[in-house]
């Protein structure tokens, strides 16, 4: 099976606990994907800029937290999406927040798809499969492999 690449993105250490819990909690049929964790916006862009820089494959999905420090997610996601070489990757908002006003801030700053984090476990865990599946497995999108 091919292996799919997911950059996560939270400052919040359980939350990424908790994430990469849930991603890696495997299922029948699912390949294990390759995670990369970023602690927060800056971080993620420059894992992101030194990949095009280095010749190395692209996530193929990032989810990303819309509350942080310094880069919140909407600076991210613009980044992202005026960067010729990144503005094709889907970006998944994952956070606690169910706000009007920053889903469709998210939305309309470029993001692909808005989730809520579940609180119950099992329940965030089916959303991180169900999410995973979506996007790696049965999204087609145009960046070339």
């Amino acid at each position: 099976m091919i292996t799919h690449r997911i950059l996560l993105v939270d400052d919040n250490p359980n939350d990424l606990e908790l994430a990469l819990s849930a991603i890696g909690g495997e299922k029948v049929g699912e390949s294990m994907p390759e995670v990369v964790v970023a602690g927060g916006g800056q971080e993620a862009l420059r894992l992101l800029r030194c990949a095009v820089k280095c010749g190395r494959p692209l996530p193929d999905l990032i989810l990303l937290d819309l509350k942080m420090p310094q880069m919140d997610g909407l600076g991210v996601l613009d980044a992202v999406r005026a960067d010729g070489d990144l503005r094709d990757i889907p970006v998944v908002m994952l956070t606690t927040s169910g706000e009007d006003r920053d889903i469709r801030d998210a939305y309309a700053h470029g993001a692909s798809a808005y989730v809520i984090k579940p609180l119950d476990f099992a329940q965030f865990s089916e959303a991180m499969h169900t999410i995973q599946a979506f996007w790696t497995n049965l999204n087609r999108h145009p960046r070339l492999y």
